[in-house]
């Protein structure tokens, strides 16, 4: 029996298993394509992903192929600096294609040792109290402890586990594709300023040898969202909003997206649980989706791999949704804010030119990109201190950096006393005995995902909270 079945061979998918397979489980990824799309709709990593590549020693590698980005309050297509005092040791974004982040994340996979199925379309499945049976189209039966959901927006597996999906549907609707434009570059440049004076769903950005991504408002909402607009519908509505269709031809790929808001009721029916996309579907807007569903496996992945070897405490695997759920939905509400700044009438006009005198003052900005970029994100791990249910930052410590020990993806007790003890649980949990000048609390008790659960320096106090997120102790 398989320990683990993935549905879905994107960021999430991929992303999860890593995390699985630091564990020992044992995981299999069923993709329906034979091949990854290429299609490029998530742009980057923002700062709080740079943060768990970098704890799980893969920042290096999309460093090498990306440029790093800092644009503060990129929210509703309003620019501001980067404000100062957030949060992190990673004040930055990685701008990285989504089929690099894919390729960089299955390398990784198969590099811990991930089986990855392509060309494996699941069309049915069932579980009883003994595990998971997966049909596939070819009439294959295969049988897991646990399966995961990561099969975007139009989740086979939230459906056969009949989990709702409530929401407000697509209202408006955008063209994005990759295509040649033979227009004179600095003509397309001058046209694509003036449009966006009013109209910032429209853009042309350059991509090298005359190859441009290209999004533009749609005419209205598609009857069949599943089906790609012709080349000849983006001219069309090129020379609808801009006055020219710049010469677009040879496409790569074309793709339409709308603006439609959808969250699953539950994250976790059994033995099936849900994640990305198949969670939680929304606008682009401040390129949060890919950032989402990565977060969300980098929340479940050690949840799981805690049940499946038999340490999790009750109520664990639970957890995933009760922090991750409430996280999707801000992101929901977000996305549909920023739609309404985005819009072209005299009231969204008018809003937008307020907010963004708002996001003049720092706090304002503060906020803003903190919540786009989800450094801000605090669990509630109930009272305490205040670091409680936050994720450390990349802390210096006197012998290197606290993300460089946290690579394994165990629990970590940072303890700057020397006198604290974790030795019932340390087959899950690495004691540390170091010091930083930028922690003024005595010890830590971090979570493998990095989130702070516990500060102070009392042995009684630690005792009391190890078992909540590592279970029992080792005899």
């Amino acid at each position: 029996m398989i320990d683990v079945i993935v549905v879905g061979g994107g960021p999430t998918g991929l992303m999860l298993s890593c995390e699985l397979r630091l564990h020992g489980v044992r995981v299999v990824v069923l993709e329906r394509l034979t091949e990854p799309t290429g299609q490029s709709r998530g742009q980057g990593l923002h700062t709080r992903s740079v943060e768990l590549m970098d704890q799980r020693g893969l920042l290096d590698r999309f460093l090498a192929v990306s440029e790093k980005f800092q644009v503060g309050g990129l929210f509703g297509g309003i620019v501001k600096p980067w404000p100062d005092r957030l949060d992190t040791a990673h004040p930055y974004g990685v701008a990285t294609p989504q089929p690099v982040t894919e390729r960089l994340l299955e390398e990784r996979a198969l590099e811990l040792g991930t089986e990855i199925r392509r060309g494996c379309e699941v069309v049915g499945l069932s579980q009883d109290e003994d595990g998971v049976t997966v049909e596939l189209a070819d009439g294959t039966r295969l049988r897991s402890r646990h399966l995961v959901g990561c099969d975007g927006g139009r989740s086979l597996v939230r459906k056969e586990i009949g989990v709702g999906f409530p929401g407000e549907p697509a209202k408006v609707e955008t063209l994005l594709g990759e295509m040649e434009l033979t227009e004179d570059p600095a003509a397309v440049a001058a046209v694509v300023e003036e449009v966006r004076r009013t109209q910032l769903r429209f853009g042309a950005a350059p991509l090298g040898d005359g190859v441009y991504r290209v999004v533009v408002p749609a005419d209205g909402v598609a009857e069949d969202r599943a089906s790609a607009p012709t080349l000849e519908e983006f001219r069309q509505r090129l020379r609808a909003v801009a006055g020219t269709d710049f010469g677009a031809c040879a496409p790569r790929w074309l793709s339409r997206f709308g603006d439609a808001t959808r969250q699953a009721e539950r994250y976790r029916v059994g033995r099936v649980l849900l994640a990305g996309d198949a969670a939680h579907i929304h606008p682009p807007t401040g390129g949060q989706g890919l950032n989402l569903g990565v977060q969300d496996a980098f929340n479940l992945g050690w949840k799981l791999a805690a049940v499946v070897n038999g340490w999790a405490p009750e109520g664990l695997l639970d957890s995933y949704h009760a922090e991750r759920h409430p996280v999707g939905a801000r992101v929901l509400e977000n996305t549909r804010a920023q739609i309404t700044l985005l819009g072209t009438d005299p009231g969204a006009t008018a809003l937008r030119e307020l907010f963004s005198r708002l996001m003049d003052f720092e706090e304002v900005n503060r906020y803003v990109t903190g919540m786009i970029t989800a450094v801000e994100v605090r669990y509630d791990f109930g009272e305490g201190h205040t670091l409680l249910g936050r994720r450390m930052r990349d802390v210096r410590l006197k012998r290197g950096r606290l993300y460089e020990l946290m690579r394994g993806g165990r629990g970590l007790l940072l303890d700057q006393t020397g006198r604290l003890s974790a030795a019932g649980w340390a087959d899950r949990v690495d004691h540390v005995v170091d010091v930083s000048e930028e922690l003024d609390v005595p010890a830590v008790l971090l979570r493998p995902d990095g989130h702070v659960a516990w500060a102070g320096e009392d042995q009684a106090e630690l005792l009391d909270h190890l078992p909540r997120w590592f279970g029992a102790a080792a005899d």
